[in-house]
């Protein structure tokens, strides 16, 4: 399809003042159909951006290269533009929306020169769900267009539901580097320095401005930018949750299913939950999504999900048959792989991965690598950050809902985050708003890996939506509560804290994690069912020591400490939000919040 055939005049209109602006050499519309995949895929590969993998063990897929510079999210250089400054709040990143505008229409300007212009309609969530949204992108980026079509519902039947009038939220994207007459990118991912990279939000237009990042999260605009940032302020507006939260489906051994959602910050296993492969005998995980959740309340008063992605796009690195076969499974043919490393027969590799590498690879950044287990400073062969985008359809425990245009009815909420000490392994909320609190609080203890900063203290990450607010998080957190008012506390989703990562003091985990936390999840079926057996404490609710049938090897001593209040420990933490956390929130931090810090507080001490 052409420019002059789009129906939509609004979306004609906007489409023609990028091409005036960014002066490509060709325009498409893409129409979301497995040969416009091909043909991307081919011009990736024609240009040497872009390897296809061995046919036999890895059918379909292929492996990018990205520029060094440009393998990571750059939450620098991305910016929350709201009219007032206070609106994005001390968490976010602010520019004048007017200044920054015009900023980066001068980047923009002929920016596509010598490129083609790909115009994107994508649909977060199944077409036509009333809880989707449809968002445009335009690209000069053939690997945004096969991503985009893994990660997103593109083509024409967006176009459909979008109609001649309809909703969506305009998103420009360009790899911001322009070709000269017979120039080409000679194999090399372009990108702009990072100081001319730039990903900006304007949440009272609803727009999304991404130039100078060929990335993931940078690019691929239906993900973090319009799924989280821009989402966040349509359901603040509009009275709904768009969450960075993973959705699974929990069936017990009568046939009885429940959907629970979770939030966690990075490297705490949301993924591996989302895929999990149950110990506990009789119980069934299934997937449902595994990083965003859109939630909006349905007539019988129940807040009811869907997953706004189509695809994973996941860590490759500490991904094997151990810690995830359902991702190791999901991505055997049909996926796209970034940064990861290649072996001599075209498959893939990485850190992590289960297996030493299997002779001479090259590595990410295209050359020769040869494992030295001996060698404690050699490079990984793969990107920490390397990547995998692989269809949703192909995991083999996706649940038959996924794609339920109406949503899946939550039960329960879960937040963790990696806490070597303090944080019992499970706890419950006593009510919503004590919910939202431990929402507000959630953090990961610092290791030794991150130089920079203090060993043993906790960072922050409330709800896990730290780098994805598209707004100020104090206003956030009135939301989150604003809902519960909205709601009939008995219909809305129960909350709990988890903590998987409790060390003793050798300093070894003492829970084993992976499947064995379906015990943990078969407890907060049982709760949510009304029958799992729990104490009360200062803390919330947590299950008595026969509550949760233990793993081999976890001793009764190990139960006791995992499952008892650490007062201390909790002291402490009062002491840490209410000195270091809270504080960055001013006025905006609800006055709930700090009554229920008050409250937390008092139980404590009479304890």
């Amino acid at each position: 399809m052409n420019v002059q055939e789009l129906k939509h005049a609004g979306l004609k209109k906007w489409v023609e003042e990028a091409v005036a602006l960014m002066t490509p050499d060709a325009v498409e519309v893409c129409d979301g159909t497995q040969a416009e995949y091909d043909r991307m895929i081919k011009i990736t590969v024609d240009g040497k951006l872009a390897t296809p993998l061995n046919p036999e063990k890895r059918p379909g897929c292929v492996l990018f290269r990205s520029d060094p510079s440009d393998v990571a999210r750059v939450e620098n250089r991305t910016y929350i533009a709201s009219e007032k400054e206070i609106d994005a709040g001390p968490t976010n990143n602010w520019i004048d929306p007017k200044e920054l505008k015009k900023t980066m229409k001068e980047l923009y300007t002929g920016c596509m020169k010598g490129r083609t212009m790909y115009v994107i309609p994508f649909s977060m969530g199944p077409v036509g769900s009333d809880i989707a949204k449809i968002g445009v992108e335009i690209t000069d980026s053939a690997y945004v267009v096969a991503n985009m079509h893994i990660m997103t519902r593109v083509g024409a039947k967006v176009l459909d539901v979008l109609g001649t009038d309809g909703y969506f939220v305009p998103c420009y994207h360009s790899v911001g580097k322009p070709l000269a007459q017979g120039e080409s990118d000679n194999g090399v991912w372009p990108c702009a320095p990072l100081d001319k990279k730039y990903i900006s939000h304007f949440p009272e237009t609803r727009e999304i401005w991404s130039y100078g990042s060929g990335y993931g999260g940078n690019a691929l605009l239906g993900k973090k930018c319009l799924a989280l940032r821009i989402a966040s302020v349509l359901a603040r507006d509009e009275g709904w949750l768009a969450e960075h939260m993973l959705i699974l489906k929990i069936t017990n051994p009568q046939g009885e299913s429940k959907f629970i959602t979770g939030a966690f910050p990075s490297a705490c296993g949301k993924t591996n939950l989302a895929m999990l492969v149950p110990t506990l005998p009789g119980w069934k995980v299934e997937t449902v999504g595994d990083d965003i959740a859109w939630m909006k309340f349905g007539k019988d008063g129940r807040l009811y999900a869907i997953n706004p992605e189509a695809g994973f796009f996941g860590v490759a690195p500490g991904t094997s048959m151990e810690s995830n076969p359902n991702a190791m499974h999901t991505i055997e043919k049909n996926t796209i792989f970034t940064n990861v490393a290649l072996t001599a027969d075209k498959d893939i590799w990485w850190e992590g991965i289960g297996y030493d590498a299997p002779g001479k690879l090259i590595d990410w950044n295209g050359n020769e690598w040869v494992q030295d287990k001996g060698n404690k400073e050699q490079k990984p062969a793969a990107h920490p950050n390397a990547r995998f985008t692989g269809p949703a359809k192909q995991c083999p425990c996706i649940a038959k809902e996924w794609e339920d245009p109406a949503g899946v009815p939550i039960s329960a909420f879960l937040f963790g985050g990696r806490r070597p000490k303090t944080i019992p392994l499970v706890n419950q909320a006593k009510s919503w708003i004590h919910g939202v609190f431990m929402g507000s609080i959630v953090g990961s203890e610092i290791t030794a890996a991150a130089l920079d900063l203090k060993v043993g203290t906790v960072r922050r990450d409330p709800f896990a939506m730290l780098p994805f607010c598209g707004y100020n998080m104090g206003d956030y957190f009135q939301h989150w509560i604003n809902i519960g008012k909205k709601g009939d506390e008995s219909k809305l989703p129960k909350i709990f804290f988890v903590n998987w990562f409790r060390k003793n003091a050798e300093g070894k985990f003492i829970w084993p994690g992976y499947g064995e936390n379906s015990r943990v999840l078969a407890w907060v079926f049982e709760r949510c069912a009304g029958t799992g057996k729990a104490v009360e404490t200062p803390i919330g609710f947590m299950p008595t020591m026969d509550a949760i049938s233990r793993p081999d090897g976890v001793t009764d001593s190990d139960m006791k400490e995992l499952l008892t209040v650490d007062i201390e420990g909790w002291k402490a933490e009062i002491a840490d939000i209410r000195a270091n956390h809270y504080p960055k929130f001013g006025d905006k931090l609800p006055k709930e919040l700090s009554a229920e810090l008050e409250a937390i507080e008092g139980r404590l001490n009479n304890a």
